[in-house]
């Protein structure tokens, strides 16, 4: 099971009106990794925005419905659990974080 961080702070991200269904972004809150954040079909979710293989930037890879593509060497997370869906190597999971809406305010707690 893939476990959140524990609450630091509440970040904005985006307005959800700038954020449409299937793109995807990374922020990086200070003292933190880098972390990706998708909308899949309109839910959010956020997940450590680096490869554990190499350290490949996620943002920049692919999202594909649920699946995020990393564009170093080709490993598949779920963004939804920060699973490995595909990839020759056995990597542990990426790290989840809670995505909180409020009103048309995305925020990420990390």
């Amino acid at each position: 099971m893939v476990t959140y961080y524990d609450c630091m702070a509440k970040i904005h991200v985006a307005k959800k009106s700038d954020f449409p269904a299937g793109t995807m972004r990374m922020v990086k809150p200070e003292g933190h990794d880098e972390i990706l954040v998708a909308n899949v079909g309109g839910n959010f979710y956020a997940m450590r925005g680096l490869c554990h293989h190499e350290g490949g930037p996620l943002w920049e890879g692919q999202l594909d419905n649920n699946t995020v593509i990393c564009p170093w060497h080709g490993a598949q997370w779920d963004v939804t659990t920060g699973k490995l869906i595909e990839f020759p190597l056995d990597l542990d999971p990426e790290p989840t974080y809670k995505v909180v809406i409020e009103g048309d305010d995305v925020y990420v707690e990390a």
